[in-house]
């Protein structure tokens, strides 16, 4: 397996598919699961011709289970990290939730002459959390109680989730895709707790309001309307507003895991923006 490793020591697993001298799309996942959450944008791209990138974020899937780091700053370094071992040029970056904000701050800090162009997909940015400063965001008790069901009862609680709001299989109506709820699973127990606890601080605290103004590449941003674990008034369309550069997608109806409930939908608009 390919890793490379961090300047504090940290093992990051990466995938590399496809032809070197392609352009290259860099995926970054969200919390808690794995490179492996973009198997469907992978093979699409890889299909078109690209070459594709994807990495476990530090104390997730095949990366080192480390104790430390578990914030916005480390996981752009090590994303960071790959881009230089890889020596990637004119990427384009796609992040999912967390991953959209790990996306953001490595964009804004780490990808002067690198990047070409960044999709933000039911992405945390600007800041979930509500605060004086941010009254429509989301209070401290629903991040606890994200913290306090990874501590007490992981394994049930990461088949909760995908079972009802991530993929939105707790609306009436939506049939539940038992594959998807299990590699959900998968994917979340492959990491370590103590990472998947320190993330939501990460995912649920950081305030992205500056690397966003300072990101002038071209960016897609595209959310479902009925996004419940990032609801979009909150964030798509105040970040689309911060970033220079910005296109908005709002999907009617669709939920915060659409790119795998919708992926063909979602990989068209990809391809289409990449392309322009």
């Amino acid at each position: 397996m390919n890793y490379v490793t961090t300047r504090d020591g940290v093992d990051i697993f990466y995938k590399d598919w496809g032809p070197k001298s392609a352009q290259p799309i860099m995926f970054h996942h969200g919390w808690p699961l794995s490179a492996d959450d973009w198997d469907s944008q992978m093979m699409f791209f890889l299909g078109q011709g690209f070459r594709v990138v994807a990495h476990d974020r530090r104390g997730h899937g095949r990366s080192s289970q480390v104790d430390n780091g578990h914030d916005m700053d480390h996981y752009a370094a090590d994303a960071a990290a790959v881009v230089e071992h890889l020596d990637l040029r004119n990427i384009v970056h796609v992040g999912h939730s967390t991953g959209g904000g790990e996306a953001t701050r490595y964009v804004a800090r780490h990808g002067k002459g690198r990047v070409s162009k960044l999709v933000l997909i039911g992405a945390v940015p600007p800041l979930m959390l509500k605060t004086v400063a941010n009254p429509g965001g989301l209070p401290l008790s629903v991040f606890d109680a994200f913290r306090t069901g990874v501590a007490t009862n992981r394994a049930q609680y990461y088949l909760d989730i995908p079972s009802g709001p991530f993929y939105g299989f707790n609306r009436a109506g939506t049939a539940t895709i038992p594959g998807l709820v299990q590699n959900w699973w998968r994917q979340g127990m492959m990491g370590g707790i103590k990472a998947h606890h320190d993330g939501v601080k990460a995912f649920s605290e950081t305030d992205f309001t500056e690397d966003l103004k300072r990101i002038d590449v071209p960016t897609l941003v595209m959310h479902g309307s009925d996004d419940q674990v990032v609801p979009v008034d909150d964030s798509a369309r105040l970040a689309a507003k911060l970033l220079k550069n910005a296109t908005l997608n709002v999907y009617e109806g669709l939920p915060h895991g659409m790119i795998s409930t919708h992926a063909a939908l979602i990989n068209r608009d990809i391809l289409s923006f990449v392309q322009r």
